[in-house]
């Protein structure tokens, strides 16, 4: 009894080398599940079917277990009821930040003013533009009538022709040009019989008459005639004809264009 003991017990005996067998089988078995233990492919499952072939000829048991579908499918099933803060995710695309969202608001506001602003300043300058369009018209009909008034005069009626001038001026020039014609204009004229008659100058080959635009805003224009005055008086043995160039600058009044200056030029 005592030796039989000792023998089951020695480390050579056959229950300590079957447990050291089936040690060694779970550790490969181990090994071979590692990677994966929920899912088992095609090819794993081959392989062990052409071993478990091979023992079965080679008369010795394979050294394998049947796969656990039953423990992979409950694997399997935990894994897709899973929550979806447990599960990986996809990174998700970069989201604008609430400061890219501010600057952002920020642009496109700054674009929209700016584009307010340009469509005020298109329109203004579109209203200016057709406004000097319309006042080079008006200034340049408005000098071409009133030069032969302003420039002309009669010593038989003085106080008419000059009232009538005086229709067509403004500001200071129309006190100036009282001033000029009450001292200077009306005693030499009453004195000396004189008469001018001024006109502004047609082609012959009826054209426009000479009168020329040189610059306009919406309120005031330069407008350069060729005005011809002819002066009769007891001074000449017969009529005078002078060939006047003249810059006249009117103004835009509640009466309309007016004349603010003239020179000779």
């Amino acid at each position: 009894m005592a030796n039989t003991s000792t023998r089951g017990r020695g480390a050579g005996s056959p229950a300590r080398r079957s447990l050291s067998a089936a040690a060694r089988a779970a550790a490969k078995r181990a090994d071979r599940a590692a990677p994966d233990t929920t899912v088992v492919s095609g090819r794993t499952l081959r392989a062990q079917e052409e071993e478990k072939a091979q023992a079965q000829g080679q008369g010795q048991e394979p050294d394998w277990e049947a796969p656990d579908w039953e423990g992979r499918e409950a694997a399997s099933e935990a894994a897709s009821e899973a929550s979806p803060d447990d599960r990986d995710e996809p990174d998700a695309p970069d989201r604008p930040t609430g400061r890219r969202r501010a600057v952002l608001c920020a642009v496109l506001a700054l674009v929209a003013v700016l584009g307010l602003v340009a469509s005020v300043l298109l329109a203004r300058e579109y209203r200016d533009g057709r406004g000097a369009e319309r006042a080079r018209a008006q200034a340049a009909e408005a000098a071409r009538k009133a030069a032969p008034v302003v420039l002309s005069y009669d010593h038989r009626r003085l106080e008419k022709d000059f009232a009538a001038a005086r229709a067509h001026l403004t500001g200071s020039f129309r006190d100036e040009y009282r001033r000029t014609t009450t001292s200077v204009v009306a005693p030499t004229a009453r004195k000396y019989r004189g008469v001018v008659k001024a006109s502004v100058v047609e082609p012959p080959d009826g054209s426009a008459p000479a009168v020329s635009v040189v610059s306009a805003s919406p309120d005031r224009a330069v407008v350069l005639l060729f005005v011809n005055q002819i002066t009769t008086s007891t001074q000449v043995s017969g009529p005078r004809v002078d060939l006047n160039r003249v810059r006249m600058t009117l103004a835009l009044t509640s009466d309309g264009w007016k004349v603010s200056a003239v020179d000779a030029l």
